[in-house]
């Protein structure tokens, strides 16, 4: 009679930390698709915006700008200040300059009427996302190599079987 040894499998700390991290990327990009869809193909209530102030952060080598301003909708019925223009930079508007904008129904921002590319960086992230997942529970969820049986136990292979008479 073989008796088997059940072995608790310890599930390693970086297995969950994979898990739990493609579940925050997928949580922080996958709401993100329907604007940047949106945005990607210039869906959405067209309007103008009238840039009010450049906003600057120094990062060292370069330097991320954005205009920030009001955006109006065209028939008037909303208007949203202190919005940002997506991809506006210190070469692109002027302070008082109107522009031609989309709002896509993003909180903090509105983008021009030619769309943008932010999709691909979405995609990018979810897909990124998807897959440190899947690596996590599998690793979870891989079974653990059986042991291997004491030496006392295994047969040696040199030796005849014993004979029965």
């Amino acid at each position: 009679m073989t008796v088997m040894a059940v072995q608790k499998r310890r599930v390693s700390g970086f297995s969950v930390v994979l898990a739990v991290v493609g579940v925050l990327l997928l949580l922080a990009s996958v709401p993100e698709f329907g604007p940047a869809i949106r945005a990607a193909r210039g869906d959405g209530v067209s309007g103008a915006f009238t840039a009010r102030q450049l906003q600057c952060i120094q990062h060292p080598g370069h330097e991320s700008c954005v205009w920030t301003g009001d955006f109006a909708s065209g028939d008037g019925q909303i208007r949203r200040q202190g919005i940002e223009m997506y991809g506006s930079d210190r070469g692109t508007l002027t302070a008082g300059q109107i522009v031609q904008a989309v709002d896509t129904g993003r909180e903090t921002r509105v983008y021009g009427p030619d769309g943008s590319d932010e999709w691909v960086f979405t995609g990018l992230l979810a897909l990124a996302g998807l897959a440190v997942l899947v690596v996590g529970v599998r690793r979870i969820r891989k079974p653990r190599p059986a042991a291997a049986a004491p030496p006392d136990e295994t047969p040696e292979l040199d030796e005849p079987a014993p004979e029965h008479t």
